[in-house]
This record gives C-alpha cells, structure tokens and sequence, in this order.
C-alpha cells in the first residue's frame, strides 16, 4: 500500500511552517503548499489522507480548491480553516464537502484533535455494527456522508418525506461517533403542545407554573455528553425557535424558572419532513436559525 501524506495548505509561510512542525512532531507525513493549484497538483501525485486547506488564499480561494478537489473522483476529506468566524461560510463548505471548519487562530492541540478525528479507516463493506445496510450508489453516498459528520461535533440536519429513516440515520450518525456511549435523546417536537415543548426542552424548577411540583430536567440535559434528536423541528413556534437559536449559539439552557446557566456539552440533530428553504422564505422558520442546524445537511429519499 502506498503512503498516505497529510497535505497543508496555506498561503502563510509562517503559519503553513508551524502546521507542519506540529503534524511532524505528531508522527504525521506531511506535504504542504503555498496555493490551492499547488494543492491539486500534489493530490495528483499522491495518496492524501487529509487535507488542512486555508480558506482566504489567492488566485485560487480555500473554498474552490475545495470544490475542485471534491469534484475529483478519488478525493481525501478537507479541513477548512479561516481567519474568520463566518457561520455563512461554514455552512457553505460543509456543503460542498468539507468535513470540519476550524478558525484561526489554532493551537497545536486543537489542530493535532481535529486530524486524529478525520483519520478514519474506510469501512470495507457496506453494511456495518449499526445494521445500516447501504443497496442503491446514493444510499452508499449518503452514509459516507454520515460518517464524515459522526466524526465531527457539527450539527446535522436530517430532512426528508415521512418514513424515510430519518431518525435511523440520526442514530447511525450518534453510534458512529464519539459519544456513541452517552444518551442518545430524542423529542418529537409536532408531538408536544406548545405549552409544554419549552418546559421539556429546558425544564424547570419547583414553582415554574402551575402543576411544577418538583424541578424537573429538560431533554436538553438528559443529552448531556451525548447527542439530542429534535424531530420535526419545523414544527417549533417563531418564538421558541428564537429562544432555540439562543442555546445553539451560547451552548447553555436555563431552566424555566431559574437564574443560573447550565453549561451544555452535546451534538445537536434535527430532522424536518417539510421543505426548510421554503420555510424560510414563507416566514414560518428562521433563516439565522436555518444556518445553525444545516451545518452538516443529509437528505432522505423516500423508501417507497
């Protein structure tokens, strides 16, 4: 078997030699470039197992090289990297196939974790521990796709006609992960009243409203250090949505009834049987909101 090489991209000589003296001391191979063209030349030429790609770069952006490199029918997983903390600009590369956004500035430590989370070995079959067995090309496609996202902490968006596995999927992404040992906590959101989603999402303490007769968790703490499934997210009030955005962005839920922060440590997976874009532009869901959950997108297709 060939070698398999770590390639860095980055315009900044300084910057590109200190990612190289880390991975190196690491025990990684590394090759590096000044450019994105200089980037797809060495692709060429050799086995690349992970690509640290700059987005800011010129003549050829970090993005373009990206979509250049994954047009490509052989192409390695890309870790973009910017000096920007752009959630447009996430979105838009972890749609076009990145599998991690890193701002800068990185220390060692976080750049050396964000390798070792990427380096994966290739599953050699299609059917695999979590009983997920892929038939159809699109079907192989889109657990590659799920796998690439188990590996990271992004949020993931699942969406998708009725009865088309989205919360199997959910599932398979939370066992490929590493917080497959931790809960794995699922609500219903078209299911719950809208009186009563808030409580249960955030919880609440004793005396919060009528019938609090004790403080009671909410499903965002029960998924501590594990993964919550938002099922039907589009089916959450404008006004819960905006409090939902709140805890997405600051990673801390307050229970109703309560003057102290719970600090949050979990992935985040939502599903949606409705048109999400299209929701977006009817006023019925929040853009900003829209960003935060499509970090990582999978589409089901009907089983049908």
């Amino acid at each position: 078997m060939s070698k398999k090489y770590l390639l860095v991209i980055e315009d900044d000589d300084t910057v590109r030699n200190l990612y190289r003296a880390a991975l190196d001391s690491a025990g990684y191979e590394v090759l590096t470039a000044a450019d994105g063209q200089a980037g797809l030349a060495l692709l060429a030429e050799h086995e690349i197992a992970l690509v640290l790609c700059d987005e800011c770069m010129s003549p050829m952006s970090g993005h373009e090289f990206l979509k250049q490199s994954q047009a490509r029918l052989k192409h390695p997983p890309v870790l973009m990297i910017s000096g920007y903390a752009n959630v447009r600009l996430a979105v838009e590369a972890m749609r076009d196939g990145a599998v991690d956004y890193l701002t800068k500035p990185v220390t060692t430590d976080e750049l050396i974790k964000a390798v070792e989370s990427h380096i994966v070995p290739e599953p050699a079959e299609s059917a695999d521990d979590s009983g997920m067995v892929a038939i159809a090309s699109s079907s192989k496609e889109r657990l590659v796709l799920a796998r690439r996202a188990a590996v990271t902490d992004a949020t993931v968006l699942i969406t998708g006609p009725s009865g088309s596995g989205k919360e199997v999927m959910a599932r398979f992404v939370h066992a490929q992960s590493a917080r497959a040992a931790a809960s794995f906590v699922a609500i219903n959101c078209a299911a719950i009243p809208a009186t009563m989603l808030e409580a249960t999402l955030f919880g609440y303490e004793k005396g919060a409203f009528t019938h609090a007769v004790q403080a009671t968790p909410g499903k965002f703490e029960q998924a501590q250090g594990g993964t919550l499934l938002l099922d039907e997210i589009s089916e959450m009030s404008l006004e819960l949505q905006a409090k939902l955005l709140r805890v997405l962005q600051e990673r801390e839920v307050e229970r109703l009834g309560a003057r102290n922060m719970i600090k949050l440590d979990l992935r985040i997976i939502a599903t949606s049987n409705r048109d999400l874009a299209a929701a977006v532009r009817d006023g019925r869901f929040r853009e900003d909101l829209y960003f935060r959950l499509s970090v990582f997108p999978l589409r089901m297709e009907s089983l049908a």
